[in-house]
Order: C-alpha cells, then sequence, then structure tokens
C-alpha cells in the first residue's frame, strides 16, 4: 500500500505563491516522491498507521522503530501472546519486567494525527525545487537576464540542512553495555 504525501498540493501551491491550477500536471507525483525522500532519510513513516515488526529484545527492552507510539494492540513472546500487564510501553520502548526469550513480535499503531509542520515544510521546499528547476539547469541565460541555480537545486535530492532537521526523527541506535570492571583503553 502506497503511503500518502505528506503535503497537499493546495499546499504545495500555497507555498510557491501560486494558485493550485498554476502548478504543473505532474506536482501530486512530485509530492509524492519528496514525501519518499523524507521518509527514507527519517526513516519513519509520520502518518498514522499501524505496524507489526519483530524484535530481538536487549536487557528486556525492545525499542519500537515507528514513533511516536499512539497504542500496542499485541505483543508475542515466541507463542506466548502477554497481557498488558506484562510490559510497559515508555515512550517508543516496551519494557519487560521478566526475562523473555526469543524475538517479541509487537502489532502497534504508530505515527502523528498531523505531519509535523518543519517535516511538511522540508517536503514542500525540495517539491517546490523541482518544480522551478525540472530540468536541473546549473545556469540558463535568455537575452541579457541569467539565472545561475544553487547545487541544492540540481536533483530531487535533500540539502545537508534539511538531513540534519529529519535527524531528530530517526530511531536512536542501540546502547551497547560495556563490561564493569574492564581495564582502561
Amino acid at each position: 500500500m502506497a503511503l500518502p504525501a505528506l503535503a497537499t498540493v493546495d499546499e504545495l501551491a500555497a507555498w510557491m505563491q501560486r494558485e493550485p491550477d498554476e502548478l504543473p500536471e505532474g506536482a501530486a507525483l512530485v509530492l509524492d516522491t519528496a514525501s519518499a525522500i523524507v521518509r527514507t532519510e527519517a526513516r519513519q513513516r509520520f502518518t498514522r498507521g499501524t505496524t507489526t515488526v519483530a524484535l530481538d529484545l536487549r536487557e528486556r527492552v525492545v525499542r519500537l522503530p515507528q514513533r511516536p507510539v499512539v497504542s500496542v494492540e499485541l505483543v508475542r513472546a515466541g507463542s506466548r501472546v502477554l497481557g498488558a500487564d506484562e510490559y510497559r510501553v515508555w515512550r517508543d520502548e516496551l519494557r519487560f519486567p521478566f526475562a523473555v526469550f526469543g524475538p517479541v513480535v509487537v502489532t502497534y499503531t504508530h505515527g502523528y494525527a498531523e505531519v509535523p509542520g518543519d517535516v511538511r515544510a522540508i517536503v514542500l521546499t525540495l517539491a517546490g525545487r523541482v518544480l522551478t528547476n525540472p530540468s536541473d539547469l546549473r545556469q540558463e541565460s535568455v537575452g541579457s537576464v541569467n539565472v545561475t541555480y544553487a547545487a541544492e537545486t540540481i536533483g530531487a535530492s535533500l540539502a545537508p540542512i534539511e538531513r540534519d532537521q529529519l535527524a531528530r526523527y530517526r530511531p536512536r541506535a542501540a546502547v551497547v553495555g560495556l563490561n564493569k570492571g574492564a581495564g582502561p583503553w
């Protein structure tokens, strides 16, 4: 199932200070593509959805990859379905008070009720760049008018600042415990 774009054509038109009918026919495709690029970079879907994942336990904790976690519908350890009193949801983690063996299968609902404003802005900015410079020109001249495009406007890619802004949405890396009492490096 294809995920919906993270912004609408009407929002894109307003962002570009144009009327919706002034946008090219492919504007919806550009928004879908920009949304896919942003989702890939952030490793998040952003829109509300339900996912089932199999995860390995680390020190009686599993970290759910999609955020924010809205609710947990099912947790299964091995062939046993766990009751809600057998785990605790804390932010994007499930914590278990007892040892659980094997992978944990979790079905949970996640995502935002509305796409975060900064994410929507990145999608709209990327889509606007693609629509403004669809031929990926570096420079063009018509008579005495000379226009030079910034490197960020060439191709459907994110600028470094946009990657930095999306970094806060990426799932956090797992922390590996160090052996206590180990000697100095």
